[in-house]
């Protein structure tokens, strides 16, 4: 790494904008496990991470391309599909005796997003993480309640078709949505 009195060259990652190491440093002097948290337009991807000084180690990964195994018709990257995939996620797990640390990395922390119902599906299923109760969407927001309004609001429109074609694709109907929700949270709870 080339430095001078006026200029350092920052590390790889960090000029790639994929690590903000100051965040790292404070979230591995912790010394506990991390929970990360991605999100891309279509999925999840929830870790569970522990440091080791030749590279982090991961014990446990869910996607959300997992639910479909669970008969999850709807979309995957949504709130619902983020509070499932956190929920199944935590029941993978054999050991639950731990705490643990949520790692956003770049992420932005907006309160009530799509990251914390994922958030709450891992303390749902019995996970101990150090959170505010405000961060937490509302829970009409996970179950899926928000899209089966927009859903009924939109049916007499003509814009339905269009709006929720995919689901057309998959024979799913939208004004359903939360009884969907509820069915494949007892499949992935073992109650169904």
């Amino acid at each position: 790494m080339a430095k001078n009195r006026r200029y350092t060259v920052k590390f790889r990652r960090r000029l790639a904008g994929k690590t903000n190491y100051k965040k790292r440093l404070k979230l591995v002097s912790a010394r506990t496990p991390r929970i990360i948290i991605r999100k891309s337009l279509n999925n999840f991807i929830i870790q569970l991470v522990d440091f080791d000084p030749k590279g982090d180690k991961v014990l446990t990964t869910v996607s959300s391309a997992r639910l479909k195994d669970y008969g999850w018709n709807a979309h995957t990257g949504n709130m619902p599909a983020a509070y499932l995939t956190g929920l199944l996620f935590g029941n993978n797990l054999k050991n639950k005796n731990f705490n643990a640390i949520l790692d956003l990395g770049l992420y932005r922390s907006i309160k009530k997003s799509s990251i914390y119902a994922a958030l709450k599906g891992v303390i749902d299923s019995g996970i101990k993480v150090k959170y505010s109760e405000e961060v937490l969407p509302l829970e009409g927001r996970i179950t899926g309640k928000h899209i089966s309004d927009y859903a009924k609001l939109i049916k007499n429109n003509g814009k339905y078709q269009k709006q929720f074609s995919n689901y057309a694709k998959n024979n799913f109907d939208a004004l359903n949505f939360e009884n969907h929700f509820k069915e494949v949270k007892n499949k992935i709870l073992g109650k169904a």
